[in-house]
């Protein structure tokens, strides 16, 4: 059973790598890290007893190659050599036996060993060498010779009787240093893709480190403490442990007084490049680790937690207990997965047909849904209200009575307006005759002027208005529909801006109506307006309380006769440049308002800004009320109810369907891409579920 599950995550490993699609699934699996010098590939080798890894100088794995080892205790045939009728037996006790010690030399084929690569089904080497050359070959297809990595898996599976059922992920070894033409961010580029794998949560992580280096200075260690700090799912593999100096050990490092970790450390001892290049058979080299183990001052006493035996026993009995703690977590995420990818292969839909009445229909449901939620999201009814900001017919409320109101209602008209400009007009208003009284067309002539003012803000509502039409389109053109039609989408977008653009047209002349009504007829019995004779009695006490000031103030100083030699004529205080007395002069060819204002044109200007205030403030809140009014009519409500029609008089029409309905490249892509993984998802929810 225990084995059975192990080869459970293998097959749902291979449902995702037949297909060709990244697996989106947490799998546990054991992943393999360490720096170039560590002895990483000779660890594996060791593990299964053969040698079957490109080796060399640099970076040697430059592809994460998924290591399935299957125990094939079955699989032995009648025509198997006579040392090999019997399949060693792999004792889960932590005793050291010869469980991984091969019966034939490296060299000789074996009919019960073999290894197999998913990107050649169906083919089986038993030679170990050329699977060491088809991993070379497949690398060098995709990243060529010596030029970098790539982080595509190449798969591997070994049925051997004489390994443990296992599952290993071996990366490129750390490197910091490029070499040849591999690109100078080569360290950058292995430490993302070791990253990548060892920051799944499933991931046991398998530091390989040289026992004759500083632990702490461990390429391995450092970064698997970057992702598991605690060390819970990290077990270290002590290699180079005979070329220790002597008097030295890893007795503390076993014993977790240096860095420590949950699952603990295995020292193994490996071959030596002398070794390799005499072509020393693993066979002999896992019995010399065994002998050294057995006989050093140091280990003897624990010789049966050393060594390559013990270490696959271990991994072995780890990946089991792992797959069976999150074997339910699995079922979970591969039924949830399954059903995302259905949902948004059916969001995508199927592959249009020839039949025109199917395109029409779909024409036909797209314009009514776009136009139903266009009007839904201009009332406020959409099912997708945002908790986070405002959006579709609230912004246009927000338009109105926050931005808009705002700069009406703060517009002053005395902004513009200073007492020497309307004394000027006073006077020009009253033409050729003084006036006896406060002059209406004074009065007429400045509340225009203010009235004009408010067209500019108006129009520009109007506009705010237009770009958030613009913004609900915009929203509704990012529905799926849209992205697998971009024909569709483009025909949509030109079809309602032009709509909204011609439905500007009369919004605008709407608006510029009303500021000229209000400009045309100064309606001055208008019940809010200020009357005359209050607007008097407040002038009247102004003026009161500046005399009084000034007759106290004349009383604390002394009499000035030359004060009370004003100028008498009419426009005396208006111009008061002085005369020569029995001169008649020429006036000057521009006559400006100069000097302070004579009693009466101060009563008459004040008279005059309350007037001025009171009126404008009744044509501000009447823009404020109607401008927003007339957009709703002319454009807003306009959209609501013929943007449909609109939209079915150009696109509903046969000869354009064909175009329209032109699906993207990306939707192809993506709706292979779907079917694909929920392929894989149904044969991993098939395979899962049968445990």
């Amino acid at each position: 059973m225990d084995s059975h599950l192990i080869k459970t995550i293998n097959k749902l490993q291979d449902a995702f790598s037949t297909v060709g699609v990244q697996n989106p699934i947490d799998l546990p699996q054991i992943v393999v890290i360490g720096s170039q010098s560590s002895g990483k590939s000779s660890v594996l080798e060791n593990i299964v007893g053969r040698d079957f890894l490109p080796r060399g100088t640099g970076i040697v794995t430059r592809r994460p190659l998924i290591l399935q080892l299957i125990n094939k205790r079955d699989g032995l045939t009648n025509s198997a050599p006579a040392s090999a009728t019997q399949s060693p037996t792999l004792s889960k006790s932590p005793s050291h036996s010869n469980a991984n010690v091969n019966e034939y030399e490296d060299s000789e084929q074996n009919m019960n060993e073999w290894g197999e690569f998913l990107h050649l089904p169906g083919k089986k080497f038993y030679d170990f060498t050329e699977i060491r050359k088809e991993i070379e070959k497949e690398t060098e297809l995709k990243v060529g010779k010596n030029a970098g990595i790539s982080d595509q898996p190449i798969n591997l599976r070994i049925f051997s009787p004489k390994v443990l059922t296992l599952t290993l992920v071996d990366l490129p070894g750390l490197t910091k240093v490029p070499v040849g033409d591999q690109p100078k961010d080569i360290e950058r580029l292995i430490r993302d893709m070791i990253l990548k794998y060892i920051t799944k949560p499933n991931a046991i992580i398998l530091a390989v480190t040289a026992a004759n280096t500083d632990l702490a200075n461990s390429d391995g260690l450092k970064l698997a403490r970057e992702v598991d700090p605690e060390g819970v799912r990290t077990i270290g593999v002590l290699t180079k442990v005979d070329l220790m100096d002597s008097g030295t050990d890893v007795i503390d490092i076993l014993a977790g007084r240096i860095i420590p970790l949950r699952l603990g450390y295995v020292p193994v001892v490996n071959r030596g490049q002398r070794d390799i290049e005499t072509n020393k058979s693993i066979s002999k080299a896992l019995e010399s680790e065994k002998q050294f183990f057995e006989h050093h001052a140091s280990y003897k006493s624990k010789a049966q937690y050393c060594g390559t035996p013990f270490l696959a026993r271990k991994l072995n009995m780890i990946l089991m207990h792992h797959i069976r703690n999150t074997l339910p977590e699995i079922k979970i995420k591969i039924a949830a997965s399954l059903q995302k990818y259905q949902a948004e292969l059916a969001q995508l839909g199927d592959p249009l047909g020839e039949d025109i009445t199917s395109h029409s229909n779909l024409v036909l449901n797209i314009i009514t849904e776009f136009c139903s939620e266009f009007r839904t999201i201009i009332d406020g009814n959409s099912n997708d209200l945002s908790s986070f900001e405002l959006s579709g017919g609230a912004r246009i409320s927000y338009v109105f009575h926050d931005s808009f109101k705002d700069a009406i209602t703060s517009m002053d008209p005395f902004d513009q307006i200073k007492d020497v400009d309307i004394r000027t007009i006073m006077y020009n208003s009253s033409g050729s005759s003084p006036a006896l009284f406060v002059g209406s067309t004074a009065f007429e002539v400045l509340v225009k002027q203010q009235i004009k003012r408010l067209e500019d803000p108006s129009l520009k509502c109007v506009n705010m208005i237009y770009d958030e039409l613009v913004r609900i389109l915009n929203q509704l053109l990012q529905r799926q529909v849209f992205k697998r039609f971009p024909s569709l989408k483009e025909q949509f977008y030109s079809t309602v801006i032009t709509f909204f653009k011609t439905s500007l047209i009369p919004t605008n002349k709407l608006v510029q109506s009303i500021i000229a009504a209000e400009a045309c007829y100064i309606n001055t019995a208008h019940p809010d307006f200020l009357s005359g004779h209050k607007a008097m009695a407040k002038v009247q006490e102004k003026i009161n309380q500046k005399n009084s000031l000034s007759m106290d103030k004349r009383a604390s100083s002394p009499l000035d006769d030359t004060s009370s030699n004003s100028n008498t004529g009419f426009f005396g205080s208006f111009f008061s440049k002085k005369k020569k007395p029995g001169v008649l002069e020429n006036p000057p060819p521009v006559l400006k308002a100069s000097g302070n204002l004579s009693e009466r044109e101060y009563m008459e200007t004040e008279m005059i800004k309350l007037l001025l205030q009171s009126y404008f403030a009744i044509v501000k809140r009447t823009v404020a009320d109607l401008v927003p009014k007339a957009i709703m009519l002319n454009l807003v409500n306009h959209s609501k109810d013929e943007l449909q029609r609109h939209l079915l008089s150009e696109l509903y029409q046969k000869d354009v369907f064909e175009e329209l309905l032109k699906e993207s490249d990306m939707t192809l892509q993506r709706r292979r891409e779907c079917k694909k993984m929920i392929e894989a998802l149904t044969k991993a929810d098939e395979i899962i579920n049968s445990v």
